[in-house]
């Protein structure tokens, strides 16, 4: 029997998992990308749980430890840079067993590409721009390459993703925005001590350096609601608005801002939730941030990895039924995606408190629990 062909939109982390896995359960997967190639840059997010056994059986876990950052602490600072609070990380239990392991993203989407790319088409540069769907597969033209046929469509490209806007309606009707923006942008050199993060809050804001490895990272998280106008391509319109937030903030945001004027590698988004009743429309699916974001603080590559495995073990399983495939890949992946979804809030509350009052409480709360990650 002919391999059944599946287009993936996304070459972030979903997608190369994905491919990696549906490529060894005899389909033939093909990876779109819009950018020229690998993102170099990114926040530390964490391999761990439903993650590490997927990330185990694909033989990566020796890359993602040659990888990982040396941070085994926060460290809560005030505007003169003084510890007020430390708080430990999961890296720091690696001592015990511990197997979680933060990575920059970037090195993360990098191996699982190293993974994929001798068993998977990978086409950089490129992006889908119509997709026509019947009862036997799907036409799709592209922005470059040639138009094509395919069994299976798999949008695992991000918040905003292309795949989820022309097969299931605007992003605006399933999008939502939390009261949250994140930046982050690299430095320009490793900092003094790799072990601790150094975090610094006011009312509403946090800057953090993060050590990572080659370069440290610095993040700007800040609430706001919605912005007018804002379009998530415009790099000069993000550091206008990442200026305007923290000018005044206090700490060391008068160099970070410098920095960031003169950046161009820089991240900017919001955080949001992305609802839908189902991931899946006839042989469409999603997968990742594009089905069910949770992209505040490191989880959602865990999920996506999880999820990537999921889908690919639930399409295996019935290769002639993408109906009932879809169904028990959404069933069994909502049991992870969905407390998460639920606990944004709360985490936004511990990183960003609103008030000064809320600043104090979480302070003091991390001194009464210094080595709770």
């Amino acid at each position: 029997m002919t391999p059944r062909t599946v287009l993936i939109s996304g070459a972030g982390v979903a997608g190369p998992t994905l491919a990696y896995w549906l490529a060894r359960r005899g389909f033939q997967p093909t990876v779109v990308e819009r950018s020229q190639g690998l993102r170099s840059s990114g926040s530390p997010v964490d391999v761990r749980g439903p993650a590490l056994p997927v990330a185990e059986r694909m033989g990566i876990m020796p890359h993602l430890r040659e990888a990982a950052t040396q941070a085994t602490a926060v460290s809560l600072v005030d505007a003169s840079g003084r510890q007020i609070a430390r708080v430990g990380l999961p890296a720091a239990r690696s001592a015990a067993g511990n197997r979680e392991v933060e990575l920059p993203r970037g090195d993360l989407a990098s191996i699982l590409y190293e993974a994929a790319r001798s068993d998977a088409e990978f086409l950089f540069d490129d992006t889908i721009i119509t997709m026509q769907q019947d009862e036997h597969g799907v036409d799709v033209d592209f922005d470059h390459a040639a138009p094509r046929r395919f069994d299976l469509i798999i949008g695992a490209d991000g918040l905003h993703s292309t795949v989820r806007r022309l097969a299931f309606g605007p992003e605006s009707d399933f999008v939502h925005h939390m009261g949250i923006y994140v930046a982050t942008m690299p430095l320009d050199g490793p900092v003094n001590d790799p072990s601790h993060v150094l975090m610094y809050n006011t009312p509403g804001k946090l800057l953090s350096i993060h050590p990572s490895r080659d370069k440290a990272l610095a993040a700007f998280i800040f609430r706001s609601c919605a912005i007018d106008g804002f379009n998530h391509h415009n790099t000069e319109q993000h550091k206008r608005i990442v200026v305007e937030a923290y000018t005044g903030a206090g700490w060391r945001a008068p160099e970070l801002l410098d920095q960031l004027r003169e950046t161009e590698d820089l991240y900017f988004d919001s955080v949001s939730h992305v609802r839908l009743s189902a991931w899946a429309r006839n042989r469409i699916g999603l997968l990742g941030d594009a089905a069910s974001s949770v992209s505040l603080f490191g989880d959602g590559s865990s999920l996506a990895i999880a999820g990537a495995f999921t889908l690919a073990e639930s399409l295996a399983a019935a290769p002639t039924d993408h109906t009932a495939a879809f169904r028990h890949y959404e069933t069994a992946h909502r049991t992870l995606v969905d407390p998460k979804q639920r606990g944004m809030r709360q985490v936004a509350a511990l990183l960003v408190p609103k008030s000064r009052t809320g600043i104090a409480v979480r302070n003091l709360a991390a001194r009464a629990w210094p080595n709770r990650p």
